[in-house]
């Protein structure tokens, strides 16, 4: 019995570990550092390459692809709620 006990106790530990790992995850992911470092490595990378082929206004124009991916990584509530009302309605059937 006290073994049982045991195993419920460190399985508990376990779980408990990998919930703390899969927030700090998801924390990761909706970070505004997260956000703010990779837009500022897109910026970076685009003013470079636009730079080096001879782009006339590089650090200008730098700011559309990484508007573009501002706005690709972006979650748009309103589409995805609707996906996941359809995929949870398609799943129940």
């Amino acid at each position: 019995m006290k073994d049982k006990i045991q195993n419920l106790e460190a399985e508990l530990l376990e779980i408990k570990s990998r919930n703390a790992r899969v927030e700090a995850d998801k924390a990761w992911e909706t970070s505004r550092f997260r956000i703010f470092s990779l837009l500022l490595i897109t910026y970076g990378i685009s003013a470079f390459i636009l730079y080096e082929i001879g782009n006339q206004n590089p650090f200008r124009n730098a700011f559309i692809p990484t508007i573009g991916y501002f706005l690709s990584i972006q979650s748009l509530p309103f589409l995805k709620s609707r996906w996941i009302r359809s995929y949870l309605e398609k799943r129940s059937v």
